[in-house]
């Protein structure tokens, strides 16, 4: 069996409907269910594996068939107000692909969005063809928006073959 695709994202927010303003009014992010009342339980606490879990979402539909699921926890512990530095481990980023990454950055600067830079073109190495930019949400977790204006098929399928044929070996990966 094949993983046919990625059902959906989650991000954990400290506002649900603070979230839903930004997601769906500002970034245009139709709803796929309404929020949800709040959630808990013994079952709940055990299947997400967070003891006393309590919790409401909502599902929201980006392009043709990717969610993005908001979830709102009432114990989310009290010194959590920011989200993981980018480059420590697990952390974790969205990115949505757009036709015209200039268009849509003066779209969402024009509603508020503030970007940590101009977009980036990439036109050389494993990226070629890219054009991204990075921003948050209300609540500091890293979006990104990505423009693929080209994409280099036979190069990218000659540099993964190499990969392939020189990677280390899983036992000299495992410590």
């Amino acid at each position: 069996m094949t993983m046919r695709s990625v059902h959906h994202t989650g991000i954990i927010v400290k506002d649900l409907d603070r979230s839903i303003y930004f997601y769906h009014d500002i970034l245009g992010l139709d709803f796929v269910n309404e929020p949800s009342p709040w959630f808990e339980g013994d079952t709940l606490a055990d299947a997400v594996g967070v003891p006393g879990a309590k919790l409401r979402q909502v599902s929201l539909q980006v392009g043709e068939s990717a969610i993005l699921e908001l979830l709102e926890y009432a114990n989310r512990p009290a010194d959590n107000d920011t989200p993981i530095q980018q480059n420590y481990l697990g952390a974790m980023h969205l990115a949505f692909h757009v036709e015209d990454i200039d268009a849509k950055v003066a779209e969402l600067r024009a509603k508020g969005v503030h970007f940590l830079s101009d977009p980036n073109t990439v036109d050389e190495g494993v990226l070629a063809g890219w054009k991204w930019v990075y921003f948050h949400d209300p609540d500091e977790i890293p979006l990104e928006l990505v423009e693929v204006r080209y994409y280099p098929e036979e190069e990218r399928k000659r540099g993964i073959a190499e990969y392939l044929a020189h990677r280390p070996s899983l036992e000299s990966l495992t410590p």
